[in-house]
């Protein structure tokens, strides 16, 4: 009996694998026609005169709202010219750099008084601050059960995919979900920022335990710590952290929490919030969105390059085989085929990303105590190279500057983060910007559903009767 019982579940194992098989098989078939049908030549592009990427030929970005939450500024229009200048970013109005100098200089913690700051639109008092760090405290714990039923039960080697579906998930313990009355969205949103950083870190645990094979350590949330303090105390086995790396963190947070309503991530948000959806849809789409390698991933792909880099230069001060090896990169010979030198240039910022000339400077103080300067050093070689290389291998002349992930990354590695957590880290700080583009979007008086138009060019055909397809 036993016996055709093990039979009888080979069997069906191997049938479920032929049919999985010839699946497969028939759909790269058909993928075929796909293409032939799905192939559109440029030339619409220009004959419609369709924005690819919603940027204008001139570079510029398609104007398609207006916001009063973050401004990004890298250059200035003069007679139809781009002129470049040097970059600013301002929250509400207030420089970055002015907000970074305020909280540093009193050696205080940024992320909670700059996230009151995106939220609620004005800078907080010492009581207001208080009672709002309080807030997000409190509300950092997770529903009863929410990580062993929705993170520990059903873990992703990546955590960016946990993180979406945490956020979905957490609509089902929400019980007003569709309320979307104006202090109902301020709540949900307080409580998704307050949680985000407690979800990575629990997705994390999950992640080095069921696919890395390491024993699982799961810390509860501190309510006395800052957010950075929290994270770091979260992710590590021993809860160890110091005071400079604590304060680092909490500056990368602050720098890469908002980033006006263009880039991908915070217009992906306002599109799902336009039509009316819960809060909770629209921040999923915005985390799938930061996901990917073209936003939110970039600053692992730096890391990934320098490796490269690192293990191809014999020497990091000669600016001569840097040269050289850069020039691969650029010529498809080396990297990843890309051609790009990731962590230079910007779709906005020209002669400076403020973001990164911030943490350059901060960076710089952590590499000499960290006994990482010669790479720091690397860093900033590549950095004063590049836009001379594109000029003369490439023939592209223009201004170009280091961004934030040119410097970001190394920031991680110095405190021992692991690339995995990268990305994460960003939607950790970003959680801000999309929560406060949601909110204006959803009341905004003159705000419709996001609809911009495509161009069908699908040439026109007949039906063709099943029995006379061949």
């Amino acid at each position: 009996m036993g016996t055709n019982i093990y039979q009888t579940l080979v069997e069906a194992q191997r049938t479920a694998m032929e049919q999985h098989k010839a699946s497969v098989n028939f759909i790269k078939d058909i993928c075929g026609e796909f293409e032939e049908h799905t192939q559109i030549s440029p030339r619409y592009y220009e004959k419609y005169d369709v924005k690819r990427g919603l940027r204008n030929h001139d570079g510029t970005g398609v104007m398609a709202g207006v916001t009063l939450i973050g401004n990004v500024k890298g250059y200035i229009m003069e007679d139809g010219e781009r002129t470049p200048v040097p970059g600013r970013l301002l929250y509400r109005g207030i420089n970055v750099e002015e907000l970074v100098d305020g909280f540093t200089r009193e050696e205080r913690f940024g992320f909670e008084e700059t996230a009151y700051l995106l939220m609620f639109g004005g800078l907080p008092t010492n009581a207001e601050l208080a009672q709002f760090r309080d807030i997000l405290a409190y509300y950092r714990e997770l529903p009863p059960k929410f990580t062993e039923d929705m993170i520990l039960s059903a873990p992703s080697a990546d955590i960016m995919n946990k993180l979406a579906r945490s956020v979905l998930a957490l609509y089902s313990y929400d019980p007003d979900p569709d309320n979307n009355t104006l202090p109902m969205e301020m709540l949900q949103a307080l409580k998704l920022v307050a949680r985000f950083p407690v979800i990575v870190a629990h997705a994390y645990a999950a992640k080095k335990h069921y696919f890395d094979r390491e024993s699982l350590y799961l810390h509860r949330p501190q309510p006395e710590l800052s957010v950075a303090e929290n994270f770091l105390y979260s992710v590590r086995h021993d809860n160890q952290y110091t005071q400079e790396e604590a304060r680092l963190l909490d500056l990368c947070l602050v720098l890469h929490m908002e980033h006006g309503g263009g880039n991908n991530s915070a217009f992906a948000c306002r599109v799902l919030s336009s039509s009316g959806t819960d809060i909770y849809s629209a921040i999923a789409a915005a985390v799938g969105s930061l996901k990917g390698p073209k936003h939110g991933g970039a600053n692992m792909r730096v890391m990934k390059m320098f490796d490269e880099i690192e293990a191809n230069v014999k020497d990091w001060r000669d600016e001569d085989e840097i040269s050289a090896y850069l020039t691969r990169i650029l010529n498809k010979e080396a990297g990843d085929g890309s051609g790009l030198i990731y962590g230079m240039g910007h779709a906005v910022y020209t002669m400076s990303d403020p973001r990164a000339v911030i943490l350059k400077r901060f960076a710089k103080d952590m590499a000499k105590r960290k006994g990482m300067l010669e790479e720091f050093e690397l860093f900033e070689t590549v950095e004063k190279l590049t836009p001379d290389l594109f000029h003369s291998v490439i023939g592209i002349d223009k201004a170009m500057c280091a961004n934030v992930d040119m410097y970001s990354g190394l920031v991680y590695k110095m405190m021992g983060i692991p690339p995995e957590l990268y990305t994460p880290l960003f939607a950790i700080a970003r959680i801000v910007g999309w929560c406060a583009h949601r909110v204006e979007e959803v009341y905004n008086p003159y705000g419709r559903i996001i609809r911009p138009a495509y161009k069908a060019v699908a040439p026109k055909r007949s039906f063709v009767p099943l029995a006379e397809r061949g």
